[in-house]
């Protein structure tokens, strides 16, 4: 039979990844959610999810690399491999639906499904809404991966999905790429993302107006904007998260700014 397993790998998300992996949970058939050594509540919150549902198991590594290892096994079973971050909530009742189309075959011809994300600079969680940047034109980051396109991922990779040699059956590759965002819009799609990665993620993530000042992670000429895009690029320098993810800007914060309604994201269900 088809499935659906996630893998959750996470170091320090201790604000969202309660809620991430909630959201997907009715979605997988079985999870792998794994700690990278996080200091802050992340490790109590996965064993807690552990014990409430049968179908996730919760592992602590101390080299994020071993994290795909939990994967292999499935090369060349009828298995989609849904890889799931601590920032990324997804709309549950859209998968639930979504998981029909996937599971009858709707995308077999793919190796990888990507899909419609907003890169957030702001959750308001009791106005429900969410303020960001969309995919398309931003990049999409949702990770599903068909595994019986493939006879194997192994090797050496910095994490899960990432890195490794693919062994691919005939008539898949790298370019078997299905992108529902370029053909349905937000407010159409079966699959879409909260994409909080320029929130703050950990309690132990100083306030932004706590952040030591460190070393500029943007280009000269976003200083000299004064658009709105501008002002969020020039308050984004302080956070230290972000120091070393100096492309994370022109990648997720591409297009126009919007809003949109974040409750089906937000809501908490077991």
């Amino acid at each position: 039979m088809s499935q659906v397993v996630g893998i959750v790998l996470v170091h320090n998300e201790d604000i969202f990844v309660e809620q991430a992996i909630r959201n997907v949970a009715e979605f997988c058939d079985r999870i792998h959610a794994v700690d990278h050594v996080s200091t802050d509540r992340t490790w109590e919150i996965m064993r807690a999810l552990e014990r409430e549902y049968d179908h996730l198991d919760a592992s602590r590594l101390h080299h994020a690399g071993l994290s795909h290892e939990l994967l292999e096994p499935y090369a060349g079973t009828d298995t989609w491999v849904f890889g799931v971050d601590g920032d990324e909530l997804y709309d549950p009742p859209r998968l639930l639906t979504f998981r029909e189309e996937l599971l009858g075959g709707a995308f077999r011809h793919a190796f990888k499904v990507a899909s419609n994300v907003l890169n957030c600079i702001a959750v308001d969680s009791e106005e429900q809404t969410a303020t960001g940047y969309l995919s398309p034109p931003s990049r999409s980051i949702t990770k599903l991966y068909n595994f019986a396109a493939i006879d194997s991922w192994a090797g050496d990779g910095s994490e899960r999905l990432h890195g490794g040699t693919i062994v691919f059956r005939g008539g898949y590759g790298e370019r078997s790429v299905d992108n529902i965002g370029e053909r349905l819009s937000w407010e159409e799609t079966p699959l879409r993302c909260l994409h909080t990665c320029f929130l703050r993620r950990s309690h132990r993530d100083p306030e932004p107006s706590e952040a030591p000042s460190g070393r500029p992670i943007l280009e000269e000429s976003a200083m000299h904007d004064r658009s709105m895009r501008g002002a969020i690029k020039r308050r984004l320098r302080r956070w230290p998260r972000l120091e070393s993810s100096a492309w994370k800007p022109e990648k997720y914060m591409r297009g126009e700014l919007v809003t949109v309604d974040a409750g089906p994201f937000l809501r908490r269900s077991s």
